[in-house]
């Protein structure tokens, strides 16, 4: 039998209560360095507005034949949110606009980079597609292009700068509310195909924008979403900062005569500013109101319609109501001192639709006049079929995909259909998860290969650019990156 000497014993016994209190200490040190890290945790925050409205005399750009403005009812803005978790600051801009081209996000982006080194890849820049301003690019009419996309490079920049000056010490919150009695699908299966033929010689399936109340509908051909996501930002002393929201509403229109609108974008930041008493802050309070994927929906009730109304009547209701709804929402969340941020950008190649030979040889036919136009847009789209023939077989589009806390934000850089939209969200490893449109970019519209097939003007040539798969490569791709910061979250925890 083997007996250690009591030396021995009493050398191994010490010597194990020395380790335990060395642990003992690291273990105490991690916890205070832990709680010292978690106290030097500061989400920052600043948002800022920049005026972008154009002269007047510009070309409203909303329509087949734009016509110049004549008044200015509301001016448009670039509304600008910096956030800052202390390792990541990311810019989100949404701007009163119909298009903005991805050149000239991209210039923007540079010459925001350039005052206040924002990472070009940590801005997501946004058009709300209001029908009643200007376009800067992503719109084959050259009357939208010029000195007014100079202004709107600067002044979105001019924007980033202000924001990131009202950076500060701030909390963050979201939320979900539901607003489904303004958003209606716009594209109608019909009882009869009478009027359903189109600007190429063939006959669709679906109408776009049918006469309301006709006994001729049918059925909706897909969902709307109505969802309205949002996040609001205010200071350690509860004074809001900013509010972000996204519906997926296309616009509402409705204005008087020949003026230049942000439509209902604006009203709904002005109606939740003063909802939340927000009005004369110092930094002042920004209101942001994104598209969400819209690209099928608007905002008439095609089975029941409404009655004339008087100009801008409308907006108000679409965004007194659903700002209504966020306020509503808003009292019962949490606010957090710090949330992580993280956003991912990668590009994606697509191939651009090609017209058939037939095609281009009659819209050669039209255009010269030695065919006679049947459909009210034959001339109009055989220009774009020229075009289409003419241009790149390929283009490279920008997606982002953000997280805020829990909440994900996917983009897009079309009007994208609401099933898209919905598909991101039920899929997304974040809760929420909204999409916000015409992003980085302006490509057309995005419908799904099942709408490609039903046909209707989203998915004619020229008003649809690109292959008709490219909505599914968006949203596996898009997919693919909240789950990359979905991996990069749980890492961070170990």
């Amino acid at each position: 039998m083997n007996i250690k000497p009591r030396w021995m014993c009493r050398v191994v016994a010490s010597t194990c209560w020395l380790l335990a209190a060395w642990l003992l200490v690291c273990w105490g040190s991690q916890l205070r360095a832990d709680e010292q890290a978690a106290e030097q945790r500061v989400l920052r925050a600043g948002a800022a507005t920049s005026n972008i409205t154009p002269f007047i005399g510009e070309n409203i750009v909303g329509g087949f034949s734009p016509a110049p403005s004549k008044n200015i009812h509301d001016e448009l803005q670039a509304r600008c949110l910096v956030l800052d978790d202390g390792k990541t600051r990311l810019a989100i801009v949404v701007c009163d606009n119909l298009h903005i081209s991805r050149e000239i996000c991209d210039e923007a982006k540079r010459l925001a980079h350039a005052a206040t080194g924002l990472a070009i890849d940590h801005i997501l820049l946004a058009a709300t597609h209001t029908h009643s301003g200007p376009s800067a690019g992503g719109n084959p009419i050259p009357e939208a292009e010029g000195a007014y996309s100079k202004l709107l490079v600067r002044r979105i920049s001019d924007g980033l700068v202000r924001a990131m000056s009202h950076l500060e010490p701030a909390r963050i919150g979201w939320g979900v509310g539901s607003v489904p009695g303004q958003v209606f699908n716009r594209r109608w299966r019909m009882k009869s195909l009478t009027h359903l033929g189109n600007p190429f010689g063939g006959v669709d399936q679906v109408r776009m924008n049918p006469p309301a109340g006709s006994p001729d509908l049918l059925e909706p051909a897909g969902p709307t979403d109505p969802e309205v996501a949002f996040l609001s930002v205010q200071a350690k002393d509860g004074r809001p900062i900013a509010l972000l929201a996204n519906y997926s509403l296309h616009y509402v229109g409705g204005v008087g005569g020949a003026d230049n609108s942000a439509d209902y974008f604006a009203v709904f930041a002005d109606r939740i500013q003063q909802l939340l008493n927000a009005d004369r802050l110092d930094p002042p309070f920004v209101g942001i109101m994104s598209n969400g994927t819209s690209g099928d929906i608007n905002n008439i009730n095609f089975r029941n319609p409404r009655g004339r109304q008087p100009p801008y009547e409308q907006m108000r209701r679409v965004a007194d109501e659903v700002a209504a709804e966020v306020l509503r929402v808003q009292q019962t969340i949490k606010f957090h001192d710090w949330v992580p941020l993280g956003i991912v950008q990668r590009e994606l190649k697509l191939a651009t639709r090609r017209p058939s030979a037939e095609l281009i040889e009659r819209a050669k036919k039209l255009v010269s006049g030695e065919l006679k136009p049947v459909h009210k847009l034959d001339e109009a789209y055989a220009r774009r079929t020229l075009a289409m023939a003419e241009g790149p077989a390929e283009v490279t589009i920008v997606l982002q995909a953000l997280r805020i806390g829990d909440v994900g934000i996917a983009t897009s850089p079309f009007e994208t259909f609401a099933e898209t939209g919905l598909e991101i969200k039920a899929r997304s490893p974040w809760h929420p998860t909204f999409t916000i449109e015409l992003a980085n970019g302006s490509y057309g519209y995005l419908p799904t290969p099942e709408q490609h097939r039903l046909g209707g003007y989203e998915t004619w040539l020229g008003t649809n650019r690109v292959e008709e798969q490219a909505s599914r490569k968006i949203t596996d791709l898009l997919l693919s990156m909240l789950d990359e910061l979905k991996r990069a979250d749980k890492d961070a925890g170990k």
